[in-house]
């Protein structure tokens, strides 16, 4: 398995623990981390991971 795709696996567990189980949250933990995956994805696509 390459950087990469690790990288890429543990973003989207993260992405999946951060869905809000309480309403006190709202979506920030969301936005937060799938912007980051945004950036690795594209990354990842030009070949710079």
């Amino acid at each position: 398995m390459s950087l990469g795709t690790i990288l890429l696996i543990i973003l989207v567990l993260l992405l999946i623990g951060a869905i809000p189980a309480r309403g006190r949250f709202g979506v920030a933990p969301m936005g937060i981390v799938g912007t980051i995956l945004l950036i690795v994805v594209i990354l990842m696509l030009l070949g710079r991971i």
